[in-house]
């Protein structure tokens, strides 16, 4: 440091620009030059790149192209996993990489929004990208468009070649999996909350009622009963559970000899909507607006216990293995087990960035579990289990509240400007 007229003066480190101003180059790299637009002749700053410090990694002035962020810890426990979705090696968190002339960067892992309109000027120099994920272990496959709103349900059901999504355009469009176009239409006249198949049975939860059709023989019923939108369903022990609007979970029972299901009970106990369902470990989970998850005895459904650590929505529940996973609209993945008395308490939790909206469970195309996680900001992440290291992330144009697993490696996305995607996970290569 040296003074000029009582002034303290730093000398800036690494050398001088080479250019036609020699010293008077300021040690910065020019922005605009960057950005391949700079029109000053001459400039003050930097065109070009920092040269390699001692350890041989590239200096950069400029820092948005990426920020390191490593997130582990989880649960680890062994054994054979499974999911119940009833309702350590990371490729890079940060996406890929671009190059404008011989430098190379790490873009802003975002999706650029001029490139998803088909507008975007700067091409493989843009700091956005400009794919639909990140990591290698799924590519996608092919879009279907056609729903107008939000993508509520999907469903396959088994030994079927038809592909079912339901969405608040108050349709239910029929894909053909071969060919991928859309073999029918179902209009509801009304906004599709959430679909189940089980079975021949496809059920369609509406407001105030729920739809039941059996693809087998075409029969078509009417499950009256609900007050309000039904956002959740789900089958256990021969009975059809459906969380509705004003906080109650009704149940029917089919009866063989009648053809048609029949209420069976009404869950009451939470004090707003209920949005998901999950069964698992011979119970019943609900998760609420109330931001209480409720644990249901599933031959009694008497109420066991209230979980109340959340502390907004809890959107989405999955069983894995012996644990119960909650994901809710306060950033956070819980991750409960039941203690020797049998109550379940949190064992870990993953934080997010954004609130959360959907866990699906699945295997990759090794059979290693894997959790896709979808949040708020039009995006899917997914973990390796139980260590909840990211293996990618995927870009919607919405948020995505639908997931669904499909044969061969498939699965589906549905996001809330209508559109479902076509997924495939990769296989990978394991070194010799």
């Amino acid at each position: 440091m040296d003074t000029d007229r009582g002034r303290r003066v730093f000398h800036r480190l690494g050398p001088s620009g080479s250019s036609d101003n020699g010293s008077m180059k300021q040690q910065k790299v020019c922005y605009h030059w960057r950005q391949g637009k700079c029109n000053r002749n001459p400039c003050f700053f930097l065109h070009h790149e920092l040269p390699a410090v001692a350890n041989g990694t590239s200096k950069r002035a400029h820092q948005g192209f990426g920020v390191d962020d490593n997130r582990g810890g989880g649960i680890r426990r062994s054994g054979n996993y499974y999911f119940n979705n009833t309702p350590g090696r990371v490729q890079s968190l940060l996406g890929s990489s671009g190059s404008a002339g011989n430098r190379t960067f790490k873009k802003i892992e975002k999706l650029c929004n001029h490139w998803v309109q088909g507008n975007c000027r700067y091409g493989d120099n843009c700091k956005y990208l400009h794919q639909w994920s990140t990591g290698d272990c799924f590519s996608l496959l092919t879009p279907l468009e056609g729903h107008q709103q939000v993508v509520t349900g999907i469903t396959l059901p088994s030994g079927s070649d038809k592909l079912y999504t339901g969405s608040q355009d108050e349709t239910v469009r029929v894909w053909d999996c071969q060919s991928g176009q859309v073999v029918g239409v179902l209009n509801l006249g009304g906004a599709v909350g959430c679909m189940l198949s089980e079975g021949p049975w496809l059920f369609v939860g509406l407001t105030n009622l729920v739809k039941a059709w059996n693809i087998e023989t075409s029969l078509d019923l009417s499950l009256n009963g609900p007050v309000g939108q039904v956002y959740s369903l789900v089958v256990g022990n021969d009975l059809l559970f459906a969380g509705v609007q004003e906080g109650t979970i009704l149940a029917w029972k089919f009866n063989v000899a009648t053809n048609s299901f029949e209420p069976a009970a009404s869950l009451k106990g939470h004090t707003l909507a209920v949005v998901t369902l999950v069964v698992g470990a011979n119970r019943v989970y609900s998760g609420s607006m109330d931001h209480s998850i409720k644990v249901w005895d599933l031959e009694t459904l008497c109420c066991l216990q209230t979980l109340t650590e959340h502390i907004d929505v809890v959107m989405s529940l999955l069983c894995w293995d012996q644990f119960l996973l909650s994901a809710s609209l306060d950033k956070t993945v819980k991750v409960w087990a039941a203690t020797e008395n049998g109550n379940l308490e949190v064992t870990f939790t993953h934080n997010e960035e954004h609130g959360l909206l959907t866990l699906f469970g699945m295997h990759d195309s090794e059979a290693k579990p894997v959790l896709l996680c979808s949040s708020n900001d039009n995006s899917i992440r997914a973990y390796d289990l139980p260590t909840f290291s990211e293996r990618g992330k995927i870009f919607s144009k919405k948020e995505v509240r639908s997931i669904q697993v499909g044969p061969g490696g498939l699965f589906f996305t549905g996001d809330g400007s209508g559109q479902v995607t076509v997924w495939k996970w990769s296989a990978e290569t394991t070194p010799a």
